[in-house]
């Protein structure tokens, strides 16, 4: 597989990379399974988390007997202070059964409150630097889903990589961010290319990332097919042909409008309504079994919506400018038509 440089670390990695979060819906062994699968095809880069429950556990057992310098992990952790950088860092290493990390990010630096705290007294950033300075870790990189601050954190010359929501709707770091990253040699890691699971078309969301020879995508992967298929992708021709073009353009047109992109920004909800589930629970009823999706958190996540009393302070806080108020009343609408399908057939069944 084709292998890029991942910035000022001047790590070569695959230029199609691993990510950890679907891989804790899976049995320790259905998720091992897809690591290795994963490692066996060309892929390098292996992302996780220390707030991903079982991922970094399963990502050690995959890992196991191999080259561990054949292989880049990265991790995160969400701590700004000193003692809860120093515990999620052992933890890391513990689960990875490693005795280093080579890329190792703060995870979701949202807001300058966030950042303060990392790079203040007795914040995170010294663990970080200790660690580097042991070999412990490697590098250091950043993530985040706020343009301003990722911009921000990027200038600062303090981080060799940045992960950063990137597909063809949330496509803001292309004009942005990603000139800033090349400025400052700082690796532009694409989070999202799938849109959180809002977009299903995997040929036009990777053809879209792959031709920007500098980015590394790093899909959620659950299971073998998926990863076979976005390989697949990668090594065949990469220009979009003109119905995929037009197809995008209308993905966009449809979407660009009610398109969440998951930053919670928008919270607290004064009425307390989990505003990003209820945003994209269209794509959690084509994933989830009926029986599910009517009876678990997202139909009491669209009950609540119901609840909306238009006070508009959510749309003040959206930086993308959503049509926040509108959007939860189309999906409360939508969810009880649904619901009354349901409830039909379950009748039926019975």
């Amino acid at each position: 597989m084709e292998k890029i440089r991942l910035g000022k670390t001047g790590m070569m990695v695959s230029k199609l990379g691993f990510g950890g979060i679907p891989i804790q819906r899976l049995t320790q062994d259905e998720a091992v399974a897809v690591i290795k699968k994963c490692l066996d095809l060309g892929i390098t880069y292996i992302d996780t988390a220390n707030a991903y429950t079982t991922s970094e556990a399963c990502i050690g057992k995959a890992i196991a007997g191999r080259n561990r310098k054949d292989i880049i992990i990265a991790t995160k952790t969400g701590a700004r202070n000193r003692a809860d950088a120093e515990k999620h860092l052992a933890l890391s290493l513990k689960h990875l059964g490693t005795d280093y990390i080579d890329l190792y990010q703060f995870h979701n630096i949202a807001d300058k409150d966030a950042y303060n705290k990392v790079m203040g007294p007795g914040g995170a950033m010294g663990v970080f630097q200790e660690a580097k300075k042991a070999g412990v870790i490697r590098h250091i990189g950043v993530t985040s889903h706020s343009l301003d601050m990722a911009k921000e954190m990027v200038v600062s010359d303090l981080f060799e990589t940045v992960l950063f929501p990137f597909n063809f709707i949330t496509d803001e770091a292309e004009r942005e961010l990603l000139p800033l990253c090349r400025e400052h040699d700082v690796a532009f890691i694409a989070m999202k290319p799938l849109a959180g699971g809002m977009l299903d078309n995997a040929t036009i969301c990777f053809k879209y990332l792959f031709n920007f020879p500098d980015v590394i995508a790093i899909p959620g992967i659950e299971k073998i097919p998926e990863i076979e298929e976005i390989v697949a992708i990668l090594n065949g021709p990469l220009k979009m042909t003109k119905t995929e073009e037009q197809e995008m353009q209308r993905l966009r047109d449809e979407l660009g409008s009610s398109f969440c992109h998951r930053c919670d920004y928008c919270r607290p909800c004064t009425n307390d309504i989990p505003i990003s589930t209820v945003m994209i629970a269209p794509s959690f009823f084509k994933r989830q079994p009926p029986e599910r999706f009517f009876t678990g958190s997202t139909a009491e996540a669209l009950e609540k919506a119901a609840e909306c009393t238009e006070c508009g302070e959510c749309e003040k806080r959206c930086p993308y400018h959503l049509h926040i108020i509108d959007t939860l009343s189309e999906r409360v609408d939508w969810f009880r038509v649904e619901k009354k399908k349901y409830e039909a057939m379950v009748v039926v069944g019975e």
